[in-house]
């Protein structure tokens, strides 16, 4: 005998998670189950009490903080759940009353309508090589805060460094000479060098361990492969990798585009269409790093010492494939300019189209599952 379906809808907080159920069928009333405790076992018991209602179970929640732990335990369990990002789930335009209830009743109907969408949940080892990459970055980001808060002391004591590029060998020769009138401004300065250079460490040492982890993880090929092209180092690619994943799970370059928020926002009606800003929705990282490489391509097209080592060992058709890129975007890139496009919409023009080519070279890549 078939079972019929009921579906859970789940909003999770820290400490609590609030439940609703619902059966299959647009009559049967959604109702709210109760709360119980965010904990495994709590789930459990849950699963449980379900399970003796006879129906085919379907968990929903929304991506958060508390992560994929719960979907990894109904999955391991045999039993289907999504996560949906909450960006995307509907809303009515006239609701003002948001709780815990409501959430998880709304959560529950929608999963049955089908109008939620699921987001993607890495394997675990993906998701460790993603929080790695994710403490460099957060540990750049400090380093980054201590420098401008040291520029920022010596400026109001009188001391601007007046070479080209901070931070090089000659501005810490500058910075070796630098004599403050009172002890007090000494110490300051001695603690703000300190701070940028455990900061500048910390960077080193999770880079190092990047490079160190890296032969053990499943999408090392890929990030190889997307080493071939210009702009990609080896930290840019694991970032846009561990942040991505699979990105053969995309089925055109345009879908990709989207995710990363790189295509113009609109505001059309009628036979007026207008264009914006990009939309900056999905994954900011991964972005952020695609921009950061897409300043290489502000130079005419070569291969350099450094983009040949990489390539060595590569298939033809990825280093055809980066070299295609190379031509296409360095001529794009001196095209808008000389259109007298913003640098920075320049770039971010750039950074589309090289989505497009990273995601051409991982589906010519073969990871293991």
């Amino acid at each position: 005998m078939k079972k019929n379906n009921m579906y859970v809808g789940m909003d999770t907080d820290k400490n609590s998670i609030d439940v609703a159920i619902g059966e299959e069928g647009r009559n049967k009333e959604v109702r709210h189950y109760g709360r119980i405790e965010n904990n495994l076992s709590s789930i459990d018991k849950l699963v449980g009490k379900l399970e003796t209602l006879g129906h085919t179970l379907h968990f929903v929640y929304e991506a958060g903080p508390c992560g994929y732990t719960i979907y990894r335990h109904l999955r391991a369990k045999g039993i289907d759940c999504a996560v949906v990002a909450p960006s995307q789930i509907p809303k009515r335009s006239g609701d003002r009353v948001k709780t815990n209830k409501r959430d998880a009743i709304n959560l529950a109907r929608l999963h049955r309508a089908g109008e939620l969408h699921r987001v993607y949940v890495p394997l675990p080892e993906d998701e460790a090589m993603r929080d790695l990459s994710r403490a460099r970055e957060d540990a750049k980001r400090a380093e980054v805060k201590t420098k401008q808060q040291l520029s920022a002391f010596l400026l109001r004591n009188g001391f601007k460094f007046t070479g080209k590029t901070p931070w090089s060998n000659p501005h810490r020769r500058w910075l070796n000479e630098i004599r403050l009138p009172h002890p007090a401004q000494q110490i300051t300065f001695q603690e703000y060098r300190d701070a940028v250079d455990e900061a500048h460490n910390r960077v080193e040492r999770i880079s190092e361990q990047i490079r160190t982890l890296l032969p053990n993880w499943r999408l090392k090929p890929v990030v190889e492969a997307l080493q071939a092209m210009r702009g990609v180092s080896l930290i840019v690619a694991v970032i846009t990798i561990a942040e991505l994943g699979d990105l053969t799970r995309f089925t055109n370059p345009k879908q990709l585009m989207k995710y990363l928020g790189l295509v113009p926002s609109e505001y059309s009606t009628g036979d007026n269409r207008r264009q914006g800003s990009i939309t900056k929705t999905g994954n900011g990282s991964a972005r952020r790093a695609l921009t950061e490489a897409a300043w290489s391509y502000n130079r005419p097209a070569r291969v350099s010492r450094a983009i040949d080592e990489r390539q060595k060992n590569l298939p033809k058709v990825i280093k055809e494939i980066a070299w295609k890129a190379q031509l296409r975007l360095c001529a794009r890139y001196r095209r808008l300019v000389n259109k007298g496009k913003n640098k920075q919409v320049v770039i971010t023009a750039i950074a589309r189209e090289l989505a497009a080519f990273i995601w051409a070279i991982a589906c010519q890549v073969k990871i293991n599952a």
